[in-house]
Order: structure tokens, then C-alpha cells, then sequence
């Protein structure tokens, strides 16, 4: 029935689980920061951090309902602040550093190569749509080793724009001449996968992960998995 099948990434293909609160988090990184000469104490950081983050996405473009920073600006702040001024490598690998610091654990839900190995073979065309930083998600595609699966890649920072704001969408339609009656969107997000698919006159399925955000009331998508099983999950996908 669909010729293209978009997917959320995190709480859709990848269980992840990070914690920026612990303070080792921010003692080490205080530390990597230190080796170029930005010293901060592990708590001044924190909080400058969560300020940039809030300052950032305020600063956002207000022509979007739903703005998206771009975190690698933050790491690259942290150095200013402190009078350093850092390569485009020195922020990557502190952005990096930082994620890894803050990942309990990154992996694929099971099953998820089969599946798309399996929409590929019949002829689908295969999306990503991810509300995500290019810093962290772009090398965990890679090595997860599930980029090679997608006709198409978007990630929210390069576009300034995040879901479920109708542009995002309209972007990935736009720039792949998409027919969004042809597409089905999956997602693990009420607000962010299925409203956002449905202002763009898509259908969804609505995958209820471990960390999916609490419903509400009952999700208005085109399908609805609750079950958490995912060999099931990916069947009723594969026969859409």
C-alpha cells in the first residue's frame, strides 16, 4: 500500500538511555575542557550548559513552530566562555566526548536489520526523519550500521527545524518528490511522529517503546502497536 516508509530513530529503531545529571559526567568533561585551557569547576559547567541549551533554542528561528539548536554550538561556547578559541575537530570530539560520558547504553531494538532488509527487498523506498544532533546521531548510524538502509537521511539540526513541525516534514517531501499519500510514518512519539505525519497528510504507525513520552489518551494513528513486541511489531510494518 505505502511506497515510502519513514522512521523516527531513538524509541523507534535504537534503544538509548542517557543521563546528563550524573557528576562524573561533569567532572570529566570539566577536565577534557581544562587540557585546552577552558577551566571550569564540574557544577559552573553544568549550569552554564543547561543555560546555553535554553538560550539556544530561544534564540531559535521564530518562523518555525518548533526551532532546533545546534548542540555543537553550546560545546564551542564552553571554550569562548573561557577565553579559548577551539578547531571545528576540538568541538566535535568534545561533543562526542560528552555523549559517550552521558550514554548508558546505545543498540538496535531486535529485529530492526531483518525489517528494513525485508521493506527493501519488496521495493520500499526507506526514510529517516529524526529529531536529533548531527554530532552524535551521524557516527551512531554508522555504528549501529543501519545508514546504509536509508534512501534518505534527515537530521533536525542541519535544518534548524524539528518535528512535529509541519516544515520538517515538508522538507523531506520537498527534497525526495514525495507523494504523502504514497508514505507511512513510524514513530514512537504521539505528539512529535503521528501529529506531525498527520499535519503533513501522511498516515503512522504509532510504536509504544520503552521510551516513548506517557500518552495522554488513545493515540489518533493510522496504527497502533502497544505490545513492546517487536517481532510483531516489525510483521504488522512489513505487511503495511
Amino acid at each position: 500500500m505505502y511506497k515510502n516508509y519513514i522512521f523516527d530513530l531513538y524509541g523507534t529503531l535504537v534503544d538509548i538511555r542517557t543521563d546528563e545529571e550524573q557528576q562524573e559526567v561533569w567532572e570529566k568533561l570539566r577536565l577534557f575542557y581544562g587540557y585546552y585551557g577552558a577551566c571550569w569547576m564540574p557544577e559552573e559547567m553544568r549550569v552554564a550548559y543547561k543555560r546555553l541549551v535554553d538560550c539556544g533554542e530561544d534564540a531559535g528561528d521564530t518562523h518555525e513552530a518548533y526551532p532546533e539548536i545546534q548542540i555543537d554550538q553550546v560545546f564551542r561556547a564552553l571554550f569562548t566562555e573561557k577565553g579559548v578559541v577551539p578547531s571545528e575537530e576540538l568541538v566535535l570530539h568534545a561533543g562526542q566526548f560528552f555523549r559517550v560520558l552521558t550514554t548508558g547504553y546505545l543498540r538496535l531494538y531486535e529485529g530492526v536489520p531483518g525489517m528494513l532488509e525485508q521493506l527493501r527487498a519488496q521495493g520500499k523506498k526507506l526514510y529517516l526523519l529524526s529529531n536529533a544532533q548531527k554530532i552524535f546521531t551521524a557516527y551512531e548510524l554508522q555504528l549501529l550500521d543501519i545508514a546504509k538502509y536509508f534512501d534518505g537521511i534527515l537530521i533536525s539540526s542541519d535544518y534548524g527545524v524539528k518535528k512535529p513541525d509541519l516544515r520538517f516534514f515538508e522538507v523531506l517531501l520537498e527534497k525526495y518528490h514525495l507523494d504523502p499519500k504514497e508514505c507511512v510514518m513510524i514513530g514512537n512519539d504521539e505528539r512529535s511522529d503521528i501529529v506531525g505525519a498527520a499535519k503533513a497528510g501522511m498516515d503512522s504507525f504509532y510504536i509504544h517503546s520503552n521510551i516513548s513520552p506517557e500518552c495522554s489518551g488513545p493515540v489518533h494513528a493510522t496504527y497502533v502497536n502497544m505490545s513492546m513486541d517487536m517481532e510483531q511489531i516489525w510483521k504488522e510494518v512489513t505487511e503495511l
